[in-house]
């Protein structure tokens, strides 16, 4: 083993989390994802010459295909390049806005919400149904990021013939498709064009079965309008005009001007936020040894993952916190130390995080070391904390997916593409085999509130990449991510302390037992949401017994519910003999795999 392996002994903690899965390595790069036809689309263009940014598009329209319960092109996405030239990180906002027509006063009125009432969007309402950004986002980031050898027609030829012709559908994505069809059905007239014919089945149609072929041939149509005519393809000409229109019939607000805005204005380039970790001896402070985490500015939720890092870091300095060994993964005090930070971090992300076009979102005093300092002393290392703290990040489960892609030049990218919840509202424009996500029930219909929902407004978001650097030099350390609502910056956190202080490799990072926070802090109302502590089953029962005497209403998920935890990838870049060798995992919990190019 080089000095550099990913593997610290001889002896790797393969044993204490088993699976049915090893870490994937290849020296000309690796695709992870949660569907193995959706790695092998991003095969495909890169052996067409595509590169890391090419490939993960042609990824994201694969898993829309193959895993629509979780993401789609009538969602969101972001995404984090690594550039191996430059040794630079660019981030994009691709996420859409609320209508033009859209405000508190009339969407309180269209819900029937009286006044004095907090109120929010439902999941399943129309008006949950924000501009969908991942059409463009796409485009941009073949245009911004890509190696220039590929065109749209070669990112989404993959994806196009899945459609058409069909595939097999897998077990989990099965299961989610099974448990929304009754949405499908009801949301939109068009619900038929996301289930398979069966004439035995009720209306002559049903959710596809495990193993059985599905094929979409309208989402098929609406890729080949998007290859041909780019951006136009899908924000003007026949899908902008069915997806206003089934919009309008269900009552809700927006208008074809809001989607061709949104093609001309394109996916923002935005910088990258970060904060440098050098604490439980993963690096030196004074020589600037340790990793830097990178994740996407707000409206996304990274910064989440940023604070509790940095939370952590500052109770480490301040002696309130040990420092752990590999014996203390998982341990009481441990846990009780991220639960903490995570509840504080959360706390003042779910009042701040918003539009920053257009509310005012303080990123840089939030993340930097003095304010951490401060909201370090809320910690109480032998009692949960209870005090009243901004807004409340009241645990919501949610589907998504999340991606990497590195390539034989060094590049890798952290991309995340969501419909938000399950199928998003399910609403389907006619002809076109996409749902609609329901982005916006994330807006706060308080007016005080810095997300409040305003005109043309992007809304909190839950998705969210991340990407790990090695402060000494900028070189790359890793491309990874979680995904699944709230659970998103909690999993960036535990898995980068499992491989950064518990020297745990990529696939154990990610077979090891995760928690879940719930709110656990009141509201503006003064209500507390939801204290819950969710473990996952596999954690030690006396470190289940000694959380709830801190103080921590704990509840222990198995089974189907452990979907609470997300599902996550790892690809992690490491030398021997001077070779780089990218090396990859794949979340347990999922349908996917790690795939070496």
């Amino acid at each position: 083993m080089g000095p550099n392996s990913i593997y610290p002994s001889p002896n790797p903690q393969f044993i204490n989390f088993p699976s049915r899965r090893s870490v994937v390595h290849s020296t000309k790069g690796i695709i992870a994802c949660t569907q193995p036809l959706a790695a092998a689309a991003g095969l495909n263009v890169l052996q067409k010459g595509g590169n890391a940014a090419d490939a993960a598009v042609a990824v994201a329209a694969g898993l829309n295909v193959t895993e629509p319960g979780s993401t789609g092109i009538g969602g969101d996405m972001f995404c984090l390049f690594y550039d191996a030239e430059t040794k630079k990180v660019h981030a994009m906002n691709g996420s859409g806005r609320s209508g033009q027509n859209v405000t508190i006063d009339q969407i309180r009125k269209d819900l029937n919400i009286p006044d004095g009432e907090l109120g929010h969007i439902p999941m399943d309402s129309v008006h949950a149904v924000t501009v969908p950004g991942a059409a463009a986002g796409w485009v941009d980031c073949v245009e911004r990021f890509g190696s220039g050898f590929v065109t749209m027609e070669d990112v989404l030829a993959p994806a196009i013939e899945l459609a058409e012709k069909g595939f097999p559908v897998s077990e989990l994505s099965a299961t989610f498709w099974a448990a929304s069809e009754e949405s499908i059905r009801k949301a939109s007239p068009n619900g038929s064009e996301m289930l398979k014919k069966a004439p035995s089945a009720r209306d002559g149609c049903r959710a596809p079965k495990a193993g059985e072929i599905m094929k979409n041939p309208t989402l098929a149509n609406t890729y080949k309008l998007l290859a041909k005519h780019g951006k136009k393809g899908f924000y003007e000409g026949e899908v902008a005009e069915q997806l206003v229109k089934v919009v309008s019939d269900l009552g809700g607000r927006l208008i074809l001007d809001d989607l061709k805005h949104h093609a001309e204005a394109g996916s923002e380039p935005v910088d990258a936020i970060s904060v440098k970790y050098t604490g439980q001896g993963v690096g030196d402070s004074t020589s600037g040894h340790g990793i830097e985490l990178w994740e996407h500015p707000p409206n996304g939720q990274g910064i989440v993952a940023l604070m509790a890092l940095g939370i952590l870091q500052e109770l480490e300095k301040a002696g309130q916190i040990p420092k752990w060994s590999e014996k203390d993964h998982n341990s009481t005090s441990h846990l009780h130390a991220i639960i903490e930070a995570l509840r504080i971090a959360f706390a003042d992300a779910h009042w701040f995080v918003a539009d920053p076009n257009i509310s005012n979102v303080p990123t840089t005093d939030l993340i930097s070391p003095p304010y951490l300092a401060s909201r370090a002393k809320l910690f109480n290392p032998s009692k949960a904390h209870s005090s009243s703290v901004h807004g409340s990040p009241a645990h919501q489960q949610s589907d998504t997916v999340y991606f990497c892609v590195s390539d034989q030049h060094g590049n890798a990218i952290s991309f995340i593409n969501s419909n938000y919840g399950g199928f998003g509202t399910a609403i389907i424009p006619k002809g076109c085999g996409f749902t609609l996500q329901n982005r916006g029930a994330n807006f706060s219909l308080d007016k005080g509130h810095p997300n409040a929902l305003e005109p043309r407004k992007r809304p909190y978001h839950t998705i969210i990449p991340a990407l790990i650097t090695n402060a000494e030099d900028q070189s790359l350390h890793s491309v990874y991510g979680v995904m699944g609502g709230f659970m998103q910056p909690q999993g960036h956190v535990q898995v980068l302390l499992n491989q950064l202080v518990f020297k745990l490799h990529p696939q154990a990072a990610l077979d090891a037992p995760r928690i879940c926070i719930g709110g656990g802090m009141p509201g503006r109302d003064g209500k507390i949401t939801d204290a819950t502590i969710y473990l996952e089953e596999g954690f030690d029962s006396k470190v289940v017994e000694e959380l709830r005497q801190l103080g921590h209403n704990v509840q222990v998920v198995s089974g189907y519910q452990r979907a609470l935890f997300g599902r996550g990838q790892i690809i992690r870049l490491h030398e021997d003999d001077g070779v780089k060798i990218w090396s990859g995992a794949s979340d347990m919990r999922g349908d996917g795999l790690a795939v070496p190019v």
